[in-house]
């Protein structure tokens, strides 16, 4: 059974780009602050709970214009899901109005290992972001969170923004309500270190998610 899991592992790695690879071994060596962990918890509860009852995980990252922290997470839960060789875990995003992706959370994810394909232009262009090979693209355009593309019931709302968080009181269909907020890099736009905060904030979700999925484990633990 190990040797199975191993190969599995194997194929997954194989399978993701190298810089990706390379940006999520690096990962482990950013510290979580211990209140920071505790904010986490109840995350890496909802998705182990349906992972040890074989349910579908589906989690709705929403921020206020669902531009900046959203996607970012949205985009690295699923990539790390994949990472631990989690299956059934699809993630979405939205916002309580809809506006663009920012170009710099396109760019960052490209310097941090995502291949990016532009699907259309327009004000509200979609995006599909490879983190494998042989899976699908995540789909990433604005949208609001109860978007016909997301899920409308047995979903948790992870609420990314405290703005989104205090103006939602009630997200409908939600079947749990979780508020992970992050700082938002739009406060360096147009300045010298726009990029620079726009990598610390990904490196920052990112190692924060990456924590979660490494602490879910099989019903054979």
């Amino acid at each position: 059974m190990h040797q199975d899991l191993g190969a599995v592992k194997n194929e997954i790695l194989l399978e993701m780009n190298p810089a990706l690879l390379k940006t999520i071994s690096d990962l482990k060596s950013i510290n979580i602050p211990e209140d920071r962990k505790k904010t986490l918890q109840p995350l890496i509860d909802f998705i182990q709970h349906k992972h040890w009852n074989n349910q579908p995980i589906r989690l709705n990252f929403i921020c206020t214009h669902n531009s900046r922290r959203s996607h970012l997470s949205q985009i690295w839960s699923q990539a790390l899901a994949y990472h631990f060789g989690l299956q059934n875990i699809v993630c979405y995003s939205g916002g309580t109005e809809a506006t663009a992706v920012y170009s710099s959370v396109i760019k960052t994810l490209k310097q941090q290992g995502f291949n990016d394909h532009k699907l259309s232009d327009g004000s509200n262009a979609i995006y599909a972001m490879k983190y494998a090979v042989n899976e699908p693209g995540i789909i990433a355009f604005s949208k609001t969170y109860d978007h016909s593309f997301n899920p409308n019931t047995e979903f948790a709302a992870i609420m990314t923004c405290s703005q989104a968080d205090a103006g939602c009181p009630f997200i409908a269909g939600a079947e749990k309500r979780i508020p992970i907020t992050f700082e938002d890099p739009k406060a360096f736009d147009d300045t010298p270190l726009e990029l620079e905060k726009y990598q610390e904030r990904s490196l920052q979700i990112a190692s924060e998610l990456h924590h979660v999925f490494s602490k879910i484990s099989s019903n054979e633990d």
